[in-house]
């Protein structure tokens, strides 16, 4: 089977690997990772963002009295953490890989510094064709600082490790029309850069076991393939689901993202991702809002500003808000909060934040 990916990111949802008492399906988990190993083997770098601690952990405790939200779920991925590591490393090793555990946070996006060490360290892993197996490390995560859900969290890995293609694995076969099963519901097939908001189409429910759903899975795949990325939602549940895919004139049923043909720098790709982190905020008037979103690239200059909210230093992410009070881009902020306020209004200073360091949604 011939692929056209040099570079893929796969995560893997709770939903896929977790049977319906909510323990780990080892089962599943295996038919995976021979799917992985094939790819592998082809020469395909291969990321993957997999769910399943706290599925792997609570069938390995029974607790007898009654925990927190927050504490449960640190308590069963702190143990199935080490679980799930360990049946991958055992799994993969059955097919001469090496694969190596990547923990990480919310914070550890926060900071071009953390983000890049990150990106380095599986670059690395991958030069050394060993399989990264990145997952939150749910046990120092508290509720304020987590990801939304693996989904964001391979949002994040994707743009971050510039990969060709972004696969999410759900239990069913992608985006629908309508209420997956019911009649007249089918699976839209691809998803043009530009494509109207078809959010009105997804059902808001989150999934039995995971964090997020199918909205979350939607906003974070159109992010991702306006930088440039595709990504596809497919059902992880269908054998040999990954080669059929992701092999030439794939005729799979699944969603795919086209990805956009403009090119994003790596700290663009960066700051679309950071609105998480943002520190404050910087309110323009309507004037400098149409010069942002036109056609000509610009920076944000501090005649257009009209006022600054929150308690920011040089370099931190702050939100763009226009004059309707609607946010329309993140940026990397060139001073700080004090400074801003000093300079709104002025004309004939430098940007407050430079086109270099702007997103815009």
């Amino acid at each position: 089977m011939d692929y056209k990916y040099k570079r893929v990111a796969i995560k893997i949802g709770s939903n896929v690997l977790t049977r319906k008492d909510g323990t780990l399906d080892f089962t599943r988990m295996s038919a995976l990772s021979d799917q992985l190993a094939e790819l592998h083997k082809n020469g395909i770098e291969l990321i993957v963002v997999s769910s399943g601690a706290v599925a792997s952990g609570r069938s390995e405790l029974k607790i007898s009295h009654k925990l927190d939200s927050v504490s449960s779920r640190q308590l069963f991925s702190a143990v199935g953490q080490a679980k799930l590591i360990n049946r991958y490393y055992e799994l993969f090793r059955d097919h001469n890989i090496s694969c190596g555990q990547v923990l990480t946070t919310k914070e550890n996006f926060g900071s071009r510094g953390h983000y890049l060490n990150q990106k380095n360290c599986m670059e690395v892993m991958l030069e050394e064709k060993v399989i990264p197996i990145v997952n939150e490390n749910d046990t120092i995560s508290v509720t304020e600082l987590m990801f939304t859900d693996n989904d964001e969290l391979s949002g994040l890995i994707a743009t971050m490790m510039n990969v060709d293609v972004l696969v999410i694995l759900s239990n069913i076969n992608g985006i629908y029309t309508g209420v997956p099963g019911e009649p007249g519901a089918e699976v839209i097939m691809e998803i043009t850069p530009g494509r109207k908001d078809i959010s009105s189409y997804i059902q808001t429910g989150k999934s039995s076991f995971g964090r997020g759903g199918m909205i979350t899975k939607y906003n974070i795949a159109r992010k991702v393939a306006e930088e440039g990325i595709e990504v596809i939602i497919a059902n992880g549940k269908k054998d040999n689901i990954l080669p059929l895919i992701l092999c030439e004139n794939s005729q799979e049923v699944c969603t795919r993202f086209l990805p956009s043909n403009k090119p994003v720098s790596g700290i663009k790709k960066w700051i679309a991702h950071s609105e998480g982190f943002a520190k404050g905020e910087i309110h323009i008037n309507e004037g400098a809002s149409d010069a942002l979103c036109g056609e000509n690239a610009v920076s944000l200059l501090p005649v257009g500003v009209v006022k600054v909210v929150g308690n920011f230093e040089s370099d931190d992410i702050v939100k763009i808000i226009n004059d309707k009070g609607i946010q329309i881009g993140v940026g990397k902020t060139n001073v700080s909060s004090e400074k801003a306020i000093s300079l709104i209004g002025k004309k004939g200073v430098k940007p407050i934040v430079h086109y270099d360091y702007l997103y815009l949604d």
